[in-house]
């Protein structure tokens, strides 16, 4: 089978073919850095075991490990938004292979913004092996390979009964592309069963100088304008027993004083996803979230500097980042039928942060200097 990714820096369609290989090149570059961290905890164990009784032992163990200096991803920055998950290292794992479909969104349509890499990327995957029939965004230009490969992992995952997918070259940011959007998966596919609003932007706030308002403009239409554009559009093409999902955050919960403008983005989807739940339930649409934490993605990649980077899920309590296939199966299930009595709530992949009141608190006051200008 041959499918054309809609869109690409030539302005022609790109043919897609099959590649059945993708879990093995996605692992492989993720176990160099497991091991070494393995390694550190057991002679940080080993070292601690002699003294006192087990159970302080064990404590100072779980301390001191946290303290242990552990480089957990190489250093990287892609120096701009949207990132590019093709040149991360290692690439984020968006699959699970030991997941058994049970066709849970047969016969669904899907349009997915931001679904060309990360968790946009595993939850189009998903769904693709639920058996939905999905639609995806993408900025052209910049995430033209990344979306070429969702396009293929799509048609490699996706049931026969499922349509072709496409991918849309767009801007979400502003209402007339949103609807074009919308317009344009109708007109193929007939109407639209989940929206899942998930594209995003990210930046450092090292000063409340670096808020400019470009950029502050930017990143809420971005985050939440997009989520307003996308729905109202997408709303009028959907049926009772629909389902709207938003992608939040777990600083939309706990703010912030490193992401001040993209925490504030997230905690409005927070309130907008609540309100949005109660004015669409008369129709029968169920609106909900997710929040994750900590989750190794092109957002992460291009947003953080290297010191940030190399503690990536350090603060959480499973002292891990998560991977995209982690957070995706959260989108499936609320899309599905088995969440038939949810909305106006969120799902939580965040390694134990939220519910365990344990979000990192930086003294910001005092990093006035951005460390990539010195």
């Amino acid at each position: 089978m041959m499918a054309c990714l809609v869109g690409s820096v030539s302005g022609g369609p790109i043919p897609i073919t099959k590649n059945p290989c993708l879990w093995s090149q996605c692992l492989l570059s993720s176990r160099a850095s497991t091991s070494i961290r393995n390694n550190n905890i057991a002679a940080v164990v080993r070292s601690i075991c002699g003294y006192g009784s087990s159970s302080i032992n064990t404590f100072k163990a779980k301390a001191m490990i946290r303290e242990e200096p552990e480089r957990r991803f190489p250093p990287q920055n892609q120096h701009g938004q949207p990132g590019k998950e093709y040149l991360m290292d290692p690439r984020p794992i968006f699959n699970n292979p030991d997941y058994k479909p049970t066709n849970k969104l047969k016969g669904k349509v899907a349009l997915v913004t931001g679904g060309d890499s990360g968790i946009g990327r595993s939850v189009c995957y998903f769904f693709a092996k639920e058996g939905a029939t999905v639609a995806f965004t993408y900025v052209k230009g910049v995430e033209d390979i990344d979306a070429k490969y969702t396009l293929e992992i799509i048609n490699d995952a996706k049931i026969s009964d499922a349509g072709d997918p496409i991918a849309i070259p767009t801007d979400v940011r502003y209402d007339k592309h949103c609807k074009k959007v919308v317009d344009e998966v109708v007109a193929k596919y007939g109407r639209i069963d989940v929206l899942v609003n998930n594209a995003a932007v990210q930046y450092n706030a090292y000063t409340l100088d670096d808020i400019t308002e470009e950029r502050l403009e930017r990143i809420y239409r971005t985050n939440i304008f997009s989520h307003f554009f996308m729905t109202r559009h997408a709303v009028k093409h959907m049926k009772p027993g629909s389902s709207i999902i938003n992608t939040t955050s777990v600083l939309g919960f706990s703010g912030s004083p490193k992401f001040i403008d993209y925490a504030s983005t997230k905690g409005a989807i927070v309130n907008f996803t609540k309100s949005l739940a109660i004015f669409l339930i008369d129709k029968k649409i169920r609106v909900n979230g997710v929040a994750p934490g900590p989750i190794w993605t092109p957002l992460e990649a291009a947003a953080l500097d290297d010191e940030d980077i190399a503690s990536l899920g350090s603060q959480a309590p499973m002292n891990r980042a998560g991977q995209p296939f982690e957070v995706g199966l959260t989108y499936v299930f609320l899309a599905s039928n088995d969440a038939s009595y949810y909305t106006g709530t969120f799902l939580h992949p965040d390694g134990g942060l939220l519910d365990n009141n344990a979000i990192p608190r930086v003294n910001n006051n005092q990093n006035t200097e951005n460390p990539q200008q010195k």
